[in-house]
């Protein structure tokens, strides 16, 4: 897959070399072979999937396949750069294409309209890595649940409003490296003396050092009994967001959309009725979201679809280039004029154990 398999054919020409330049620079030749070789699914081209796209095309990925079968509207274009202001009505990835193709010539992008969830499991096993944004929780299960079966990485990501989050799926055996400052035993020759005999940290040099991290899957994520004695005291660790994820999640199964801010009061209603359901239902105190949490999450919001967009497209170069632990769950809000952006680790059975 995308850390274990390097094609005969994927050769860095002239004209790449000039164009990646600063990124040779930065990671080596060897690592953009690596990424110029992968084949990434981005599902869902609305405000997020633009910024994952942009990332990934300019990064020089081997090819990138846009998905989506929604059309063009003036809400969901309104935080999408990819799309030209007179194409309503237009399929949202087909209308991306042009100008996603205008990033980078060197990447081959394509456009599929078809409804993702018409696709067959094999669809999926032709890629190295699937991004899906805007999906509903049963989609994204079974997805992550396919892939993983094939050590396909894959990455899950979504912005409501002020809120936006992003989580990856890396498999039960993710290997990597970790850059460390290079330890220096003392010489024998030195005098005794208690600061003699400590080892020094040589900050100016560094090692790579392998190591082999567990993830838990999307299903496990989601799923947690929260009735435990051990979930309960990993409760107040655990940011409200996760519960709020699952809010929305369960809005949109239900609605088959997200939260419409042209009907703002009503599925604000609809909020705080399924709020207390699915948090009643985990054994979780519905206040933890507190009603003021309805008000943050309508519509995509251009400068959170940056934020996320960036994590979540550097986050998949990661794995392709610099084989490095990557985020397990990121969240974001800005509320109040304030930005709060967190990176957490989920605290449950096969998360991020660390095996040297």
């Amino acid at each position: 897959m995308i850390d274990m398999i390097e094609k005969e054919d994927n050769v860095i020409s002239e004209e790449e070399a000039a164009q990646y330049d600063r990124q040779i620079r930065l990671w080596g030749l060897e690592a953009q072979k690596r990424l110029r070789g992968s084949r990434v699914l981005l599902v869902g081209l609305r405000g997020l999937g633009a910024e994952v796209a942009k990332n990934l095309i300019l990064a020089g990925v081997k090819g990138l396949t846009l998905l989506d079968h929604e059309q063009v509207t003036e809400e969901s274009r309104r935080a999408q750069f990819l799309i030209p202001v007179d194409a309503d009505g237009q399929n949202q990835a087909q209308a991306s294409l042009e100008r996603a193709q205008f990033l980078n010539p060197m990447v081959e992008v394509k456009a599929d309209t078809d409804q993702v969830e018409t696709k067959s499991d094999d669809f999926f096993l032709q890629f190295d890595a699937v991004c899906l944004t805007g999906c509903s929780r049963d989609l994204m299960v079974r997805v992550d649940q396919l892939c993983a079966s094939k050590n396909i990485k894959v990455f899950c990501g979504d912005i409501f409003g002020y809120h936006g989050y992003m989580f990856s799926d890396l498999g039960q055996e993710h290997h990597y490296v970790e850059e460390k400052a290079k330890v220096v035993k003392p010489s024998e020759q030195a005098n005794d003396g208690p600061e003699v005999k400590k080892p020094k940290i040589d900050l100016n040099e560094t090692t790579m050092v392998k190591k082999t991290a567990s993830f838990c899957s999307l299903k496990e994520a989601l799923e947690i009994d929260w009735t435990s004695d051990d979930s309960k005291a990993r409760l107040k660790r655990t940011p409200p967001e996760y519960f709020l994820l699952q809010v929305l999640l369960k809005f949109r199964t239900d609605k088959g959309r997200n939260p419409d801010p042209c009907s703002f009061a009503e599925d604000s209603l609809l909020l705080l009725q399924i709020r207390d359901d699915v948090l009643e239902a985990m054994g979780v105190n519905p206040e933890l979201l507190p009603d003021s949490f309805v008000s943050y999450c309508f519509s995509e919001m251009a400068p959170v679809c940056a934020v996320v967009g960036g994590v979540l497209g550097q986050e998949i170069v990661k794995i392709a280039v610099l084989h490095v632990l990557v985020t397990s769950y990121f969240k974001l809000e800005c509320i109040n004029g304030n930005i709060y952006m967190g990176i957490w680790h989920l605290d449950i059975s096969r998360m991020n154990k660390t095996l040297i």
